[in-house]
């Protein structure tokens, strides 16, 4: 039976055509996360590559085989992230006009990166409260005025110079690899990944890891044909699809070796540890392939092993939701509903003999109502250490403060803080 495969001559033919915009982005031994695996750990670093992205390369190789082969003059994209930066990008360098829709819920550092790197080649259109609703009036138009379409991952074209990045992996790494770690979204990285590795180096097992919140690839492999999800976690938006592209999931379905999820907490606790110990700011899809490691740590000890940091688009502005959200992930923090009585040193009776010494209050919201002889605050408590939790909860019951752990109900929770 063959292989669905994208052409390896073509992907080695994209990588010629994009030298002149796209880096050959660096493949970097990782001492410390070696140390810490016990395996030889390399980080591909496509977060230093030009917007940030991988993402430039599937851009630049369509559009730039559009123009030389039919002399386009405007291209159409949907996109609220990383595609639209390269769309823009490329526009701009090779002076040619991109429309680009995006989702009227996109936020303004977004809408302003693409601006930057498009500059006047470039016209944005905010349609529609979702990307759904975007790609839809982005497809209809491009159809109506027969302008070409240039679409985030389910392209051969586009696969093909995302393939580009297997190519610059071989070349730089001079062994043969044991693990390499892709990032998965809509699934034209792994798929040109996939159709250069299992020709040029098919004994190194290629591992997709998805976002929890957003499981297109596990879910459709496990019902053996490509399904659209009801409901994705948009946490992870560089990842985050409700159902990934035709031909991506064909060659993935035949050739793909594990896939495996991660918790967006688990996503968040790796994007402070690549931050804090080695100052490189990833975006969450960026992150992925580092923290399934962890996963995979007896199997890939004494191995040589590759992660792909596949961008570095980050908002410092969610940087506090990526905090809490690891916290609370790694277990040192929780928040209650506190029952407390109303009467006079009811607090610093809370504090001096619920709390433990190194237990600290990070949020507090508290109204007291006279009618009533008892009222409860909403708590929220970090600790030092996982195992801290259950003395704290155990010393909140006997003493009458205990009323509801909110941790446990995400509705209520997200609802009140």
């Amino acid at each position: 039976m063959t292989k669905t495969f994208i052409d390896i001559d073509k992907i080695e033919e994209a990588a010629d055509r994009i030298g002149d915009l796209v880096k050959h982005t660096p493949l970097i031994r990782m001492p410390h996360f070696s140390e810490r695996y016990k395996a030889e750990v390399y980080f591909k670093r496509e977060d230093l590559q030009r917007v940030r992205s991988y993402k430039i390369r599937g851009a630049y190789n369509k559009i730039s085989s559009l123009v030389k082969s039919r002399n386009i003059k405007t291209v159409v994209c949907s996109s609220a992230g990383n595609h639209a930066q390269g769309v823009a990008q490329v526009c701009q360098f090779l002076r040619i006009k991109g429309i680009i829709f995006m989702p009227t819920t996109t936020p303004q550092q977004k809408v302003q990166q693409v601006k930057m790197f498009g500059r006047e080649h470039i016209e944005i259109r905010l349609v529609g409260d979702t990307y759904d609703a975007s790609y839809a009036v982005a497809r209809e138009f491009s159809e109506l005025n027969q302008f070409e379409f240039v679409h985030p991952f389910d392209d051969e074209q586009i696969i093909e110079g995302q393939g580009t990045v297997a190519l610059e992996i071989l070349k730089d790494l001079n062994e043969p690899l044991d693990f390499l770690f892709v990032p998965v979204g809509g699934g034209g990285l792994v798929a040109g990944i996939l159709s250069v590795f299992k020709i040029r180096s098919p004994k190194t097992k290629i591992i997709g890891v998805e976002p929890q919140g957003a499981p297109s690839l596990t879910t459709s492999l496990s019902n053996g044909r490509n399904t659209t999800l009801t409901h994705i976690e948009k946490f992870v938006d560089g990842a985050a699809v409700k159902r990934m592209g035709e031909l991506p999931f064909a060659i993935c379905q035949e050739s793909l070796d594990e896939v495996t999820v991660v918790p967006e907490g688990k996503i968040c606790t790796t994007l402070l540890k690549l931050y804090n110990e080695k100052a490189i700011v990833a975006e969450p899809a960026g992150a992925l392939s580092v923290a399934a490691l962890d996963q995979y740590k007896d199997a890939i000890e004494g191995k040589r092993v590759a992660c792909i940091i596949s961008g570095g688009n980050n908002d410092i502005s969610r940087m506090e939701e990526i905090k809490e959200r690891s916290l609370l992930f790694e277990g040192v923090k929780h928040y209650f509903m506190v029952v407390f009585p109303q009467r006079a040193g009811a607090l610093k009776e809370f504090v001096v003999n619920v709390l433990g010494e190194t237990d600290d209050i990070t949020y507090f919201e508290y109204a007291k109502k006279n009618s009533r002889d008892r009222s409860t605050a909403v708590v929220g408590i970090e600790l030092k250490s996982r195992s801290d939790f259950d003395p704290l909860l155990q010393r909140m019951k006997e003493l009458g403060f205990f009323g509801e752990y909110l941790n446990d109900s995400p509705q209520l929770f997200q609802f009140l803080i």
